[in-house]
Order: structure tokens, then C-alpha cells, then sequence
């Protein structure tokens, strides 16, 4: 197996914790985004959307999206589990994660895409061209401030987003707030002293630095 990614892509970033957490190992393929690497014949060959990470198996099937990459190296690398044992657990991390994904991840990206100059006519990632919407900037604000109220709501009765065990659902949120921090300043409030606290925690395990 390979991956396909990009050290400039917050979703390459996701798979790369997951693989280190797992502790699998596989080549990475860099894709230079700056050089609009993945709009090329060749790469497109592999993921017609023209997006990272792809994770290309042994035997040339091509599987992108973040969820698919991370349901199948779970499903071919079950421990130490990530996306949950039980029903339950399992059921319980793919809520948690998809909040995760929709009201944090996804309003950061919508925020950047559509208020970056170097993102003019690219405002959704993929083979398309879109134009920005400045409007969805401020709105893209709101929301992240809403994101992250409600994440300091959960985490007041949690050890972890999904209960008492470090998931995906944890990654994406990491990762939406190291991109919000980056890309806009927009950190994790000073007032919200359970945030920081899993924060701190979660951002002292090795697997962050991938």
C-alpha cells in the first residue's frame, strides 16, 4: 500500500495521526498542492476528484476520502481499535466524529477556501472551479465559535469525544482546531478550561507530530 498526500492538507493529516496511532507503515507519496500536483494527467488517473490523501492498495485499487481510508485500515488492522469494539462504541465514535468533521473541520475549510486569495475560483476543492463567497466568511466565523462552545460542552463530561477512549472522532478535532489556529488565529478560547485540557493532553501524544 501507498498514500497518496500532501504535508500542506489538513485531511493528509488526519490519515497520517490514524497510521501512526495504529502504528502502520507504508510509503508516502508526496503531492505538491502549491504546484498544482494533483490537478496533473497522472494523478488524476489515480483519484479523478483530484483531492488528498489516496490510499492506492497492493493491488491498484484507489480508495479516497478520509472515512473510506480510515473504515478500511480499520477493518484490515482492527487493534488497537479506533473507530470503536462494540455496536455501541462504534456507533457512538461515528457521531461524534461526523460532528466533528461537520461543525468544526468543515467550517474552518469553507472559511479558508472562501476568503484566501490564493483560492480565488478554487472556494471547493475538487475538479471544479468555484467561485468564493465572501459572505461565508463571517458566517464561516460564527461557526467555528459555535464549534467551539460546543465542543467545551462535551468535553466538561468526557475524558475524550467519544467517552473514555482516544478515537478518529478526537483526530478530526485536533485537526479542525490546528487549522482554524493556523490559517485564521481562531484558537481554542482561553475561557474554555476543559478544551484546552483535553488539548494539551491529547496534543502531547506522538503520533501529532506526523
Amino acid at each position: 500500500m501507498r498514500l497518496y498526500q500532501s504535508s500542506s492538507s489538513p485531511n493528509s493529516r488526519r490519515v497520517r495521526i490514524y497510521l501512526a496511532e495504529k502504528g502502520i507503515t507504508m510509503p508516502l507519496v508526496p503531492v505538491d498542492l502549491g504546484a498544482r500536483e494533483q490537478f496533473s494527467d497522472a494523478y488524476a488517473a489515480i483519484n479523478p476528484r483530484r483531492v488528498v490523501p489516496t490510499l492506492v492498495l497492493d493491488d491498484g485499487t484507489a480508495i479516497a476520502e478520509v472515512p473510506a481510508i480510515v473504515r478500511y485500515l480499520e477493518e484490515a488492522y482492527p487493534n488497537p481499535p479506533l473507530l470503536g469494539s462494540s455496536p455501541k462504541e462504534k456507533a457512538t465514535i461515528f457521531m461524534w466524529e461526523r460532528r466533528m468533521e461537520i461543525e468544526g473541520f468543515a467550517a474552518v475549510m469553507e472559511t479558508v477556501r472562501n476568503g484566501l486569495a490564493a483560492l480565488k475560483g478554487r472556494a471547493i476543492a475538487g475538479p471544479h472551479g468555484y467561485d468564493q463567497i465572501p459572505e461565508l466568511v463571517e458566517r464561516g466565523r460564527r461557526r467555528i465559535a459555535d464549534f467551539y462552545r460546543d465542543l467545551e460542552s462535551r468535553l466538561v463530561e468526557v475524558q475524550f469525544l467519544a467517552g473514555d477512549q482516544f478515537s478518529v472522532a478526537d483526530i478530526t478535532a485536533v485537526v479542525a482546531i490546528d487549522f482554524a489556529t493556523k490559517a485564521l488565529n481562531l484558537s481554542i478560547p482561553a475561557e474554555s478550561a476543559a478544551s484546552r485540557r483535553w488539548y494539551d493532553s491529547v496534543i502531547l501524544r506522538p503520533s501529532m507530530s506526523s
